[in-house]
């Protein structure tokens, strides 16, 4: 936990805020049982093939790939998990009419869950729990896919219209929706106070927002456990448990 005087210190920043833009990586879920990707103990750090799941070429091109990418989402924590006291705590700034948006890399929900509004929540990489086709962009929920799959099927297709199907999150190689990220840069021009959370910040373009809150002068405060390559120009650097520093500064 960092010192008193800090915590004081950006708790009475964002108090003083009007507008306050979250960026938020995988690290405020890991207190929820959902692992990172880049971190110590990552996905892609510990298991390096699993990074080949998450690229849309081998995606589209290789069945087997398919096959056991269906799997992992079957057994993603994201259908079990909650919201922890990190996740809460941007809820109660969203409650306490400090929150101008929540820009998140995460995929699995828990914003929501926690209490966020669906339109204060900026989900740059999409989200587990919805489907897509890439053939006619058709669009539902992913448990109704996911009963096809208990029921036998490997490589479920679309019904609408034969395509491959995947979970409506972006791939490597994959295009971000049109006006995500515009929304996200006007988000991060429009704040007062940019609060990152979580995050490697290296996964552009959405790691662009940072340096752009920071032009249009508002202040930086970064929460995570490794540096970030943005720790020179924050105004405040915060490292030790999300689920403990974030109730601490929220309120």
């Amino acid at each position: 936990m960092p010192d008193p005087a800090s915590i004081a210190r950006v708790r009475g920043w964002i108090d003083a805020a009007r507008k306050v833009t979250v960026l938020t990586g995988a690290g405020i879920s890991t207190e929820s049982g959902i692992p990172d990707f880049r971190g110590p103990q990552g996905v892609w750090t510990t298991n390096p093939k699993a990074e080949k799941l998450s690229d849309i070429r081998y995606y589209v091109s290789d069945p087997e790939v398919r096959r056991l990418a269906w799997q992992n989402r079957l057994a993603h924590p994201a259908w079990t998990a909650s919201p922890n006291r990190g996740h809460l705590a941007l809820a109660s700034l969203e409650a306490r009419g400090k929150l101008h948006a929540l820009i998140t890399q995460n995929i699995d929900g828990l914003h929501l869950k926690a209490g966020n509004s669906a339109g204060r929540v900026v989900e740059v990489h999409g989200t587990v729990l919805f489907v897509a086709c890439l053939q006619c962009d058709w669009r539902g929920p992913m448990e109704a896919v996911a009963e096809r799959l208990r029921a036998g099927e490997e490589d479920p297709s679309c019904t609408e219209c034969g395509g491959i199907l995947k979970s409506d999150t972006i791939s490597f190689g994959q295009s971000l929706k049109p006006g995500v990220i515009e929304r996200a840069m006007r988000c991060a021009q429009e704040c007062d106070l940019m609060l990152a959370v979580g995050s490697t910040l290296q996964v552009y373009p959405v790691a662009g927002v940072v340096p752009v809150a920071k032009q249009f002068d508002a202040k930086l405060v970064i929460v995570n456990a490794q540096p970030t390559p943005f720790d020179d120009i924050a105004d405040a650097v915060l490292a030790g448990s999300i689920g403990d520093i974030l109730p601490a500064i929220c309120g």
